[in-house]
């Protein structure tokens, strides 16, 4: 089974403190993931936004039993609907006051596979994107200040071979983080 990691979306008020893997979607999975009905959707939307809800209230909100949720979510993390949950850590509670993402181009792009476990090796890094555009990839990082991303720049993501350009770009506050509809 190939697995890929997947850093789930961050805020400036939040992040996944740890990387999920999701499966490659297979032609069976795809035809799994066309069997979600109103039900599924239905308790997808209500653990989306709260993955700690006990199942006895979902199943209150969507009129069945607490088995049938059970197994409707077994059922949705097992086809790969569902990737993951966890706790979401305030980064700036931990001194990360500033969140980043830096374009960067290589050399090649078939750098990127090499370029990547460099990157996983930073762990301010929380998001890697091979990317079409101006560059060849687009990450996403947390910085105590700006001195502190001026080291992670100059000092590791420059230094990494193929790297041949970066472009900084600070943000000042996210105005909206969600989960693509459903």
């Amino acid at each position: 089974m190939n697995l890929i990691p997947v850093f789930l979306p961050l805020n400036e008020k939040n992040f996944i403190f740890e990387p999920y893997y999701y499966k490659k979607i297979t032609e069976m999975e795809k035809s799994e993931t066309e069997k979600i009905d109103k039900l599924d959707r239905q308790i997808l939307e209500i653990i989306s936004k709260n993955a700690r809800i006990p199942f006895k209230e979902v199943a209150e909100a969507c009129g069945v039993s607490r088995a049938a949720i059970h197994q409707r979510v077994q059922r949705l993390i097992e086809s790969g609907v569902i990737v993951g949950s966890g706790y979401h850590i305030n980064p700036k509670i931990l001194g990360y006051n500033t969140c980043t993402y830096i374009g960067i181009t290589l050399e090649r792009g078939s750098m990127y596979k090499d370029v990547v476990p460099k990157l996983e090796k930073i762990p301010e890094v929380v998001e890697i994107h091979f990317t079409t555009g101006p560059y060849t990839m687009l990450i996403k990082l947390y910085a105590r200040d700006n001195e502190n991303l001026m080291e992670l720049v100059n000092g590791k993501i420059q230094e990494i071979p193929g790297v041949t350009e970066t472009e900084t770009l600070i943000s000042l506050r996210t105005s909206l983080k969600r989960e693509v509809p459903i």
